[in-house]
């Protein structure tokens, strides 16, 4: 069974600054990644799922996990979580924050944003969240 995580995108306002800042890191570093405290308990079964990033108390993006290993940093020993370099734009949908991160089911995860959802893409953010929040995207 494929779980995914969902992970609030601290310092985001958009998910333009995301994908800026993972295009930097990969740029960089040859890898976007996030570090998180542990290592997830069910980290086999992330294999083939993706990360969903929260940005306004809002699921509005995934990236690709790609793996999982643990390494040193300034601040002791972390879990980093290497991602598909661009993130995909998925339906919005409502969800509290949280600190670190937390599964999320393959059933309960949102779509992509697909051609005919264009329509949806080409509203302003604000108005997405509100029509999210009143399921009616």
């Amino acid at each position: 069974m494929t779980l995914h995580l969902t992970k609030v995108a601290v310092g985001c306002a958009s998910v333009e600054a995301l994908a800026s800042r993972h295009a930097a890191r990969a740029a960089n570093e040859g890898v976007a990644y996030c570090l998180t405290r542990f290592m997830p308990k069910q980290a086999a079964d992330l294999a083939g799922g993706s990360l969903f990033w929260i940005i306004k108390h809002t699921l509005v993006a995934r990236q690709a996990i790609i793996g999982l290993d643990m390494v040193e940093t300034d601040w002791g020993t972390k879990c980093r979580i290497a991602l598909a370099t661009a993130p995909v734009a998925v339906l919005a949908t409502p969800r509290r924050a949280h600190q670190g991160w937390r599964y999320l089911a393959a059933s309960d995860a949102p779509r992509d944003m697909a051609a005919g959802d264009a329509d949806v893409a080409a509203m302003p953010a604000t108005m997405v969240r509100e029509l999210a929040a009143l399921w009616l995207v």
